[in-house]
């Protein structure tokens, strides 16, 4: 496990401290889990951020948008058929 030395103004720190010890935590774990969170939520952004990137160029492309429309009849059939046998199983929970 890396090390990580982190410099924080009083204030953070004494909150930190505080919320570590009402959580029955380490200051450590409480910092591993709020960068985890943060970084998985920059993560995710960026991911957002690509797909409209891509859904912008599909959709200005007129070339990207026609290859895109024929892929997406195709999967059509399939996606209709699926759906029907899922239902055919049990048509209360086809979502599951």
């Amino acid at each position: 496990m890396g090390t990580l030395t982190l410099r924080l103004p009083e204030q953070l720190d004494a909150r930190l401290s505080l919320f570590a010890k009402l959580e029955e935590s380490s200051r450590s774990e409480l910092v591993r889990m709020a960068l985890e969170k943060f970084l998985r939520e920059r993560e995710r952004e960026q991911l957002l951020a690509e797909v409209v990137q891509a859904a912008r160029f599909l959709a200005t492309d007129p070339e990207a948008r026609a290859e895109s429309t024929v892929i997406s009849d195709e999967f059509a059939g399939a996606d209709s058929e699926a759906l029907t046998q899922l239902e055919q199983n049990d048509p209360e929970k086809w979502w599951q």
